[in-house]
């Protein structure tokens, strides 16, 4: 290990990170270093701008405005060009007329009379080059873009239109956003396949028919993706063009906030999925090259190029750079009332190789060397963007949540910024589903090693909390399979009615997808993420319309209408699900992670038990056999009683177990534990246990 500090000299301001793990002296540092880069940008902008939220209004200032007086207001940051004029229907595209006005720092601003633009008109700005050439941009900050009519798309016109969006009738939040829980049941989903329908579902619809369906099953998060504003639907909402603007294709910017605000009437709380890894390579409805410079809002030449993505990166060592990236959280913070954000690609961002063909092994020196490949000012702009939230959220009394998709491990990311971390909340498991699925792959079920399940589970950094979940979009996707794909895809056309008799395979399956995500739900972190449809096992990949499928929308769209079916067997793995997110939120063993003591990893009976927030959890993953009186250790004597039966009918199970009955401990130790009971465990069923104290 590369010794760069040792403790007695230990900086101040990393010594919480590295009171919660010691392995990190080495680095100590290091540590402190690029803590300090962040510290001194909030300095700057404390000095320079009023502090960082303050510095996060941008959005208030550049794009259009409507004053008070109606009068209308449009700023925008080009620096390389040297004129710009203000075009569209409002002017019948004159471009000559509207001329903004530059300062010394690049921005271009107009006034422009009172009600002289129409709501939802199209506008661009017409930008002239020292060269003499003209480049017709979509405005970097506007709030709204619409594709481009059949017409123009005959004609070859594949380009978005901005939209000056002021609409007579605003919508008006009416709800209190909610109080963010300790134990976050995440339900990741995406607007436009929300729908059975072979189309692209609205916003509205996925108000009216969606958040019920969330709120019966006991989630208490949504995590909103491609919102932000992609032209390429099969993008998957991860090529965005317009930062500012929420995808039109799902309704309006008024569908959105009052989505959200329904949400929050229904206690539930709303995270953006935030794309700020990368961005599209358009340039007549996106960012690159906006003023005729590569180097704008990214990097020049090959460093600004994503080459396994195709798309472009950010320097986020640029004052302008960091003022349009934190306004864009700030923005969706106020204006859509989001709780806060899963930022997609952190990995990408963290690394200068952006993670591509490097692997992790989770050496110390690979993350905090200070010769090791980090992106320090990437690093940078994540820690500014949790003191955003912290601080934002302080002013107005509301916990902002940040959630890290990191694949590579890095130590320090989910430590508050006060004690020398990057500040994240939760990081996702991301190790879990790569587990599962390898395991369904390769392995025959009598050959599952239960000690390298466990683990996996609660393989993660103390005090640093994770998000785990067994499969996610990524694994729903074409070319990938989801769980219930992997385990019953040879029958799931044919097998899943009631009225046909229950399959090996079909019974295997159900049994598994219940027992793999109970386990993932109670082991695998401190808090939970499912993507909708995978709860009762959609019998579909994803698979969005694009060249290969001749645009359909067959595949992109989630047939909510097979839990409804009462002859169908997706109705089991709903009930389940609803029974387990329920039950959580009755125990709350998710904001209880140090309190679990693992009694038993039997690899020869495939048993597996442990206690946590009061409760006994025991699974019997054996394929064939079944136990009679099997002994389990346990620490609080008393009469239990089951609160979750696998087996239960209702959850597709034989009803083997009688959930009535009363179990007592016995007062000798058994497996470390003071006491004992015992219970029938059917094969491949899980049971939960409480302390009975009526």
């Amino acid at each position: 290990m590369s010794i760069e500090s040792t403790k007695s000299d230990i900086p101040s301001s990393v010594k919480g990170a590295i009171d919660g793990d010691p392995w990190l002296t080495p680095f100590a540092n290091e540590l402190a270093h690029r803590r300090q880069l962040a510290d001194d940008w909030l300095n700057r902008l404390d000095s320079n701008e009023g502090g960082i939220v303050e510095f996060a209004n941008g959005y208030k200032n550049f794009g259009f405005h409507v004053l008070n007086d109606g009068t209308i207001t449009y700023k925008e940051w080009a620096p390389n060009a040297i004129r710009a004029n203000l075009i569209g229907d409002f002017n019948n595209w004159d471009l000559s007329s509207h001329e903004l006005i530059k300062d010394n720092y690049g921005n271009f601003t107009i006034n422009l009379e009172k009600n002289s633009i129409p709501n939802d008109s199209r506008v661009k700005i017409l930008l002239t080059l020292e060269t003499g050439e003209q480049l017709y941009r979509l405005p970097a900050w506007i709030t709204r873009a619409t594709p481009p009519t059949k017409e123009e798309t005959l004609k070859g016109n594949l380009a978005y239109d901005a939209r000056f969006w002021n609409p007579e009738s605003k919508y008006q939040f009416k709800f209190k956003r909610p109080t963010v829980s300790k134990s976050l049941k995440i339900y990741e989903a995406h607007i436009g396949i929300s729908t059975p329908d072979p189309k692209i579902g609205s916003y509205k619809e996925f108000t009216h028919n969606i958040l019920p369906r969330i709120k019966d099953l006991g989630y208490n998060t949504i995590q909103l993706m491609a919102i932000m504003e992609h032209a390429y639907y099969a993008s998957f909402g991860y090529q965005v063009t317009n930062f500012f603007a929420i995808s039109s294709r799902y309704g309006t910017p008024e569908d959105l906030k009052e989505l959200i605000d329904v949400a929050h009437s229904l206690d539930i709380v709303v995270l953006l999925d935030v794309v700020h890894s990368h961005a599209s390579k358009n340039v007549t409805d996106g960012l690159n090259l906006f003023d005729g410079s590569d180097y704008q809002y990214f990097h020049a030449n090959g460093k600004g190029d994503h080459l396994l993505w195709d798309s472009k990166l950010f320097n986020y060592g640029k004052y302008e750079v960091l003022r349009f990236l934190l306004s864009n959280l700030k923005f969706y913070l106020d204006v859509y009332q989001f709780d806060g954000f899963r930022f997609d690609g952190v990995t990408s961002m963290l690394y200068l190789h952006h993670g591509i063909g490097s692997g992790f092994s989770g050496d110390y020196n690979e993350y905090l060397n200070k010769n090791s490949p980090v992106d320090k000012e990437a690093l940078t702009y994540l820690m500014l963007a949790n003191d955003l939230l912290d601080q934002y959220g302080s002013q107005i009394n509301h916990k902002f949540i940040s959630i890290a998709e990191d694949v590579s491990g890095m130590p320090t990311l989910g430590i508050p910024r006060k004690d020398g971390g990057v500040g994240f909340d939760y990081r996702l498991a991301m190790a879990l589903p790569d587990m599962w699925i390898k395991i369904l792959k390769e392995s025959k079920d009598e050959d599952w090693d239960l000690n390298k399940i466990v683990h996996t589970l609660t393989n993660r950094r103390y005090q640093e909390k994770a998000i785990g979940y067994c499969e996610s979009h990524d694994q729903a996707l074409v070319g990938d399979k989801t769980l219930a794909f992997w385990l019953m895809d040879a029958e799931m056309y044919t097998n899943m009615s009631v009225l046909s008799p229950l399959t090996p395979v079909i019974d295997r399956g159900i049994a598994l997808h219940k027992l793999i995500r109970l386990l993932t739900h109670s082991l695998g972190g401190e808090g939970y993420l499912n993507f909708e449809g995978n709860e009762f096992g959609h019998p579909e990949w994803l698979d969005f319309p694009n060249v290969n499928n001749n645009d359909s929308y067959h595949y992109a769209r989630r047939q909510f209408n097979l839990i409804d079916d009462e002859l169908l067997r997706y109705k089991f793995l709903y009930q389940f699900d609803k029974s387990l997110q329920h039950l959580e939120s009755q125990y709350h063993w998710l904001a209880n992670p140090l309190d679990n003591y693992i009694s038993l990893k039997n690899e020869q009976d495939k048993v597996l038990a442990f206690e946590k927030s009061k409760l006994l959890f025991v699974y019997n993953f054996h394929p064939q056999n079944s136990y009679t009186d099997y002994r389990i250790g346990i620490e609080t004597p008393g009469k239990y009683k089951i609160v979750l039966n696998s087996d239960d009918s209702k959850y597709g199970g034989h009803n083997r177990i009688d959930n009535s009955q009363e179990i007592f401990t016995t007062n000798l130790e058994w497996n470390n534990r003071k006491n004992f009971l015992q219970l029938y465990l059917p094969n491949r069923v899980a049971l939960v246990l409480a302390l009975n104290e009526d």
